[in-house]
């Protein structure tokens, strides 16, 4: 049996990512395109059509449809800028360049997006030729044939929901801020070395580029919940995700803020332990209690089932009250240690107020609300901006069955 070249071995390997879900359905659907223009034009190579395959069928439904929308104006703004030029001047230097000014310019009023430059292309493959009219018409049916096939390519084989990568990267992103949480509880009653003090600082602003690559997920999400028919709750699991990854990156702020405040209280106490030993142990307990608080949180919001979403939310309850409980134990010592010797009490007093804005952000009772908030305010958006479309589905709506009060996550996880 012959062996497997290893770039098959990792393409299969990597099949559920979306770069390679995405090369293969544009391919099928760009070659099908070509197909369906050889059997519907008389044009010999219609490669038109499968270009605007290529650029329709996108990673998701949603953008799927807006971009073969966006694509199709584009063209017929192109050609009809054409077909006007062609029927007053010819092609010279002076026309090109007014033909390209006006096409971009018309570009922009029929809105066509990031397909701006396709309208100045169009025009300009369409004046160049004797035929215009007839240019014209076959530039147009080969793209609407191309968007066509895109279209219903993506509608018999919907794209996949993007949901798994995005939470799979909120809870790495979470457990990074665990590990960290516990690198600056360790060693706090012996004596820190600034530079190591230092690089805890610095892997806190590291995390901004995870925050980064997680927003980027959640949106490829996002899109991807957009009209897609396999989605029954779409819009409360957006929120539920986005709320989730705001939740983190303000604790993130909070985050660099503390190593900060350990970083000062270093420098201030380069001879001797950050903290008297009681304290010092006080304080590890606390920042596991966080950690675990941060863990329990990501959790949470990734359940996929209801049961592990209440199991999650309890967990999460018990940590951040022992959370408080440790707290109040650390303002207590550090009180009586400041009024013994009150050297960097700004620092000490910096800390405790950095851990009550994480409890804080990450309290249940909070997020509840937050997330009650933000689907009211989607909510009315979708109503302002599309008030007939809302109006129906209000109306068309079937009725739920009643059920007791849980939180949105643990409604969300039955989706």
């Amino acid at each position: 049996m012959p062996e497997v070249p290893e770039p098959v071995i990792e393409l299969v390997r990597r099949r559920r990512e979306p770069v390679v879900v995405q090369a293969l359905r544009s391919t099928a659907a760009a070659t099908l395109a070509y197909a369906a223009a050889l059997w519907l034009t008389d044009a010999r190579a219609p490669l038109l059509a499968p270009l605007t395959a290529l650029l329709v069928v996108q990673v998701t439904l949603y953008a799927t449809i807006t971009s073969g929308i966006t694509r199709v104006n584009a063209v017929v703004a192109g050609v009809t800028v054409a077909v006007g030029f062609s029927a007053l001047v010819g092609l010279s230097w002076w026309s090109l360049g007014l033909l390209i000014l006006t096409s971009l310019a018309v570009g922009h009023l029929v809105r066509a997006g990031d397909f701006i430059p396709e309208v100045a292309i169009s025009a300009m493959l369409v004046l160049g030729v004797s035929h215009a009219t007839d240019l014209a018409l076959s530039r147009v049916l080969e793209t609407l044939i191309g968007a066509a096939v895109g279209l219903l390519f993506n509608f018999l084989f919907v794209p996949p929901v993007w949901v798994q990568p995005a939470e799979e990267a909120l809870v790495d992103l979470a457990d990074r801020m665990r590990r960290l949480l516990l690198l600056m509880g360790e060693q706090l009653g012996v004596p820190t070395p600034v530079h190591r003090a230092a690089a805890r600082l610095h892997e806190a602003r590291r995390l901004d580029n995870d925050i980064t690559q997680v927003d980027a997920a959640l949106v490829q999400a996002e899109e991807s919940l957009r009209l897609n028919p396999r989605v029954k709750e779409a819009l409360l699991s957006r929120v539920v995700l986005r709320t989730g990854l705001d939740t983190l990156e303000i604790c993130t702020t909070v985050m660099r803020a503390m190593s900060r405040t350990l970083t000062d209280l270093a420098r201030a106490r380069e001879e001797e332990p950050l903290f008297p030993h009681e304290v010092a142990e006080a304080v590890e307990e606390l920042f596991g209690n966080v950690a675990r608080a941060v863990q329990s949180f990501a959790v949470l919001v990734t359940s996929s089932d209801s049961a592990s979403s209440e199991e999650a939310e309890d967990r999460l309850a018990a940590e951040m009250e022992a959370g408080r409980a440790g707290r109040e134990r650390v303002a207590h010592l550090l009180l009586a240690r400041v009024q013994e010797h009150p050297r960097q009490w700004h620092l000490l007093g910096a800390l405790l107020s950095e851990f009550d804005r994480v409890l804080d952000e990450l309290d249940v009772e909070k997020r509840s609300t937050r997330l009650a908030e933000e689907l009211d305010r989607y909510t009315r958006e979708e109503r302002d901006r599309h008030p007939v479309l809302y109006e129906f589905k209000r109306r068309f709506r079937l009725p739920r069955r009643r059920r007791r009060r849980r939180s949105p996550d643990a409604d969300r996880a039955e989706v």
